[in-house]
């Protein structure tokens, strides 16, 4: 979520003045690159490795700084929630057994950053959308209290001109609303760096974005936000709409947003992704610039190229463009953002190396891709493939459109162990990674899957909270246990969810989020209609724009019906003239013992969920019945005795 800039300035004036150094440090690229002073001739790879902290009944837990201070000297920095920490792996050269060596010094870390938070009462969740966040856990209260995330937030804040909307249909509909940019911080991901030389960039970025369609496909891992079954890889539209600084326009224009795949192929340099990026999306904020990037070539020292590094971080390309500098030289690297974190740290090793090894494969195999393919099909690709995982159709080169298993075993996984070959991977290890990703897709089983499977399960048993407790549970538990990739997982277990006193910490946490509401000007029959077909004792009232006006319950339609019987009516009236409307209502992030006495206190069986005086869930005395039942049992069997 951008550079370490502390000192970032929003003035007008500040940003205009950055944007010349930006322009100056695009000129001192293209001289390095006119003038062959990028490193070549040599292949790296790297990662970076997000996660989320999660405490008490597996809720986001924001102990990062904690944490931090535990670890401190280890390559460990912020993200944007308190709730979320990065680790930046060192670059290895692209051969031999050096994907083995990323994975154990990433296991290292992640051991390190697990005991870190074991001893602040937190675990390490590696996962691409952690699944028991809810919509409180989002407020400024959670952003790490650093300058550039309160600075980033303000600028895409302005930029979008209001609140942030949040519309994903998958097999559910999530459609909310949300004043700051932390919905990004749902996402974590393992983000793999791909060095290349200078002149065969194009061609190799060009091979990244065909390659990254297929490997997302089988590498999804974030099925789950809020409660919401949704796309196999929540997080590709999670994260788009969540910075996306659009707004709406009268008429028929197209505006590109700040996180996207791209519309074209690349025909020129490194420097062409820049340049578009600049003409097409504002500079958000000026920071320090210390170096003239001139000077410092004339000095025979590689810049540093500050302003066009903080630039580029505001820009959210799937893939993206990096440049910098490593031992005293400069380079260029291909990022690729898509791949999620988890679920284990083998898995995503893996998913690295299929993506390594297809764009390198990919790039030797066909050549000019601008050739061979439209771009618009490629695109497409990338969509499908974040929201169908698996089970998505893919476009090929040769014309094909064809399931991703079946173009991945059969097509796909031999042009990557040739391009793994053909940079001086070990045969060993080629096989360890590729055949991890082969019985993955065979057994069909992605991180995604295995949520959903989990999900599925469990349906009837505990409540929505508990399940998605039990996914998170499972899954720190099999990432602990060793007990191999996730297509050998075992299905997550009800119990696992380390009980119901969890569950319902918070209101939000299993409150109905869809109850059946009517409007003030209805007919009062058609409430007691609804109340006996639904076989519910309270019906919310709104107005017609969908704020809380009143409430109905099942006595107070007793007396109206006893009372217009009484007198011989045969008026209709309509609902607002029975409605009770001195309500007791609660916020969603209300914890669970102050609504419980609530209820008491007031006397009343019915708390409506408010936020913005829009309704936005419902809690009944029915909600507590199973809390009830498992306290009578435990209390009598506690009293039985042995």
């Amino acid at each position: 979520m951008g550079q370490n800039v502390e000192n970032a300035d929003l003035k007008p004036e500040a940003i205009r003045a950055f944007t010349k150094s930006i322009l100056r440090d695009l000129s001192a690229l293209e001289t390095m690159l006119r003038e062959g002073l990028i490193e070549d001739g040599v292949r790296r790879f790297g990662a970076e490795q997000e996660f989320f902290l999660a405490g008490r009944g597996w809720r986001p837990a924001p102990v990062a700084l904690e944490v931090l201070d535990r670890v401190e000297g280890e390559p460990f920095t912020t993200e944007l929630a308190l709730f979320n920490l990065e680790a930046n792996l060192p670059p290895f050269l692209l051969k031999g057994s050096n994907l083995s060596a990323l994975e154990a010094e990433t296991e290292r870390l992640v051991r390190a950053a697990r005991e870190a938070a074991n001893a602040e009462g937190a675990e390490v969740v590696l996962t691409g959308c952690l699944p028991t966040l809810v919509k409180s856990d989002l407020t400024l209260e959670q952003i790490t209290p650093k300058a550039r995330y309160f600075t980033l937030n303000e600028a895409l804040t302005t930029l979008r001109g209001g609140e942030y909307h949040l519309r994903i249909e998958g097999s559910d509909e999530l459609h909310l609303r949300h004043d700051s940019v932390m919905l990004e911080a749902c996402n974590t991901s393992c983000q793999v760096h791909l060095q290349t030389g200078p002149s065969e960039f194009p061609r190799l970025y060009n091979a990244a974005q065909l390659a990254t369609a297929p490997v997302l496909a089988a590498a999804v891992n974030s099925p789950l936000l809020f409660g919401k079954r949704l796309w196999a890889e929540t997080r590709i539209a999670l994260f788009q709409q969540s910075l996306d600084t659009r707004s709406a326009t009268p008429y028929m224009r197209d505006l590109s947003p700040r996180v996207r795949f791209g519309d074209q192929w690349l025909e020129g340099s490194v420097t062409t992704l820049f340049e578009e990026d600049l003409a097409r999306f504002r500079v958000l904020m000026a920071g320090p610039v210390d170096e003239d990037p001139f000077e410092a070539l004339r000095m025979g020292r590689p810049p540093r190229l500050q302003a066009l590094q903080l630039y580029n971080s505001t820009i959210y390309r799937w893939n993206r463009p990096c440049y910098g500098v490593g031992e005293g030289k400069p380079h260029v690297r291909i990022e690729c953002r898509a791949l999620p974190s988890g679920p284990t740290v083998h898995d995503e090793v893996a998913n690295a190396a299929f993506w390594i090894g297809l764009t390198l494969g990919v790039a030797d195999l066909y050549g000019d891709l601008t050739e061979r393919m439209a771009f618009s099909n490629v695109k497409s690709n990338f969509l499908h493939a974040a929201r169908y995982g698996l089970n998505a159709g893919l476009r090929w080169v040769d014309g094909r459109t064809v399931g991703a298993p079946e173009l991945i075993l059969e097509t796909l996984l031999p042009i990557a162990a040739s391009g793994l070959r053909a940079g001086g991977v070990d045969e060993a290890e080629i096989d360890r990674y590729l055949t991890t990703i082969e019985a993955r897709v065979a057994s069909g089983q992605t991180g995604s899957e295995w949520a959903m499977r989990s999900l599925a399960a469990m349906e009837g048993t505990g409540t929505l909270s508990e399940r998605l407790a039990a996914i998170t549970s499972a899954t720190v538990r099999r990432q602990q246990e060793g007990g191999g990739p996730v297509h050998t997982w075992s299905l997550a277990r009800l119990e696992e969810a380390g009980g119901w006193t969890h569950a319902y910490t918070r209101v939000e946490q299993y409150m109905t989020t869809d109850p059946v509401t009517v409007n003030e000007s209805e007919l009062v029959d058609l409430v007691a209609f609804v109340m006996e077909r639904e076989k519910i004792r309270h019906i919310p009232v709104e107005d017609s724009d969908h704020r809380l006006v009143g409430l109905v319950s099942y006595r107070s339609l007793l007396r109206y019906f006893v009372d217009s019987d009484a007198a011989g009516s045969s008026e209709t009236p309509p609902v607002r003239e029975v409605m009770e409307t001195e309500l007791v209502t609660v916020a969603p992030d209300t914890l669970t013992l102050d609504a419980i006495d609530l209820m008491r206190d007031r006397a009343i069986s019915c708390l409506p969920v408010v936020r913005g005086g829009k309704l936005v869930g419902l809690v009944t005395e029915r909600h507590f019945m199973p809390i009830a039942y498992e306290l009578l049992e435990e209390r009598l069997r506690r009293d039985e005795g042995p």
